[in-house]
């Protein structure tokens, strides 16, 4: 596992993974992203573009190499704040996709279905975020507010 090292050495695995990133073919992706390690997948989820959908997210997550980190990054990324504020913002929307992807995902993360928990994630919660979602909703687990186990990892804009 990387210690906030530089990706210097790493810059045609960094290419690749920026050509799979900005590739139209969506399957490309898929199957590019089957067999590539935690953190190239953490890499990839945290530079990936949410307006292409959920088909991709979906994928990573059921990548075997997807790392608890990784699961807490896509939480955040896909606006898992209004699923923490207040349950009724999942049933409550018309967005079918995002109600199923969203929860499925926080229902992943409760699990502790993620075999890896190599690279850490800190949630983008500021100190009063975090008290006035505890205080509203006390029984959200501690994993959404604390920083995952696993080595900090500097991610590269690709």
């Amino acid at each position: 596992m990387m210690n906030k090292k530089t990706f210097d050495s790493y810059s045609e695995e960094l290419q690749k993974l920026k050509d799979l990133l900005f590739s139209e073919d969506t399957s490309k992706i898929i199957t590019g992203i089957q067999n590539i390690s935690p953190l190239e997948l953490h890499i990839f989820a945290a530079n990936y573009n949410w307006n292409s959908g959920f088909e991709i997210p979906e994928a990573i997550l059921g990548n075997r190499n997807c790392d608890f980190g990784t699961g807490l990054l896509l939480f955040y990324r896909a606006d898992g704040y209004r699923v923490l504020e207040s349950k009724d913002a999942v049933s409550g929307s018309s967005l079918s996709d995002w109600k199923k992807f969203i929860s499925n995902l926080f229902d992943k993360i409760v699990a502790g279905d993620f075999s890896n928990k190599m690279i850490s994630f800190t949630p983008p919660l500021t100190k009063v975020q975090a008290f006035q979602l505890r205080k509203s909703n006390p029984g959200i687990p501690g994993m959404f507010f604390d920083k995952s186990p696993g080595d900090d990892v500097e991610i590269p804009v690709l």
